[in-house]
């Protein structure tokens, strides 16, 4: 059991965004996968503020303010970055954004084409709004995990950075709490005189 006591807690905004699993068509698989890889990732205790919601435009971006308002350090969202017609998450993120953050978009994309051709039509973006870190992550629980975690060689060591690597010190940058991670889920990096010495 990991000793809380020592870490910053950290509010994080977990979002789901279909039309189906908001009406009940089916179960939503999303937020149990963010909650779930994050609770292993992170040695901070932390307090999920889930959402559920349509692909509206207006809802998505609405949904993102009360989240960064509400003192979200990190929202991630999983659902409607694809080229169709209902997938609008990545223009609501953009209109609430503070400055964009291409670098994680770019990265997830270089992660999901070594398993798929297809994810260079994903549209995901990230972005900052006041001091949080908003993410599009995409819709699959099994690409959730990938585009966070990386991809690691057969011996365990690291072969691509997933893009929570860099989450941590972002959100040091921008004001946010100290974000610590189990290095066998995914190891944050820091420049040496950004690291915390241990408490």
């Amino acid at each position: 059991m990991t000793d809380h006591l020592n870490h910053d807690p950290v509010r994080i905004g977990i979002v789901s965004i279909s039309d189906r699993a908001s009406s009940g068509v089916y179960e939503d698989k999303g937020l149990p996968a963010l909650q779930d890889w994050l609770t292993r990732a992170l040695k901070n205790p932390i307090t999920f503020d889930p959402r559920l919601i349509p692909d509206e435009q207006a809802t998505i971006s609405a949904t993102l303010i009360e989240l960064v308002d509400a003192g979200c350090a990190l929202v991630l969202t999983t659902g409607g970055t694809g080229p169709a017609k209902r997938d609008v998450t990545p223009e609501a993120t953009l209109a609430v954004a503070h400055k964009e953050m291409p670098g994680f978009g770019e990265q997830m994309r270089q992660i999901s084409l070594a398993f798929v051709p297809t994810a260079i039509l994903s549209r995901q973006v990230a972005v900052i709004r006041d001091k949080s870190l908003i993410i599009n992550l995409p819709g699959q629980p099994k690409a959730i995990a990938e585009t966070l975690e990386g991809l690691k060689n057969p011996d365990g060591s690291q072969k691509v950075n997933g893009i929570f690597t860099a989450v941590p010190y972002c959100i040091d940058l921008i004001e946010g709490p100290y974000l610590e991670t189990n290095d066998e889920v995914c190891k944050a990096w820091r420049p040496k005189n950004a690291v915390r010495p241990a408490r």
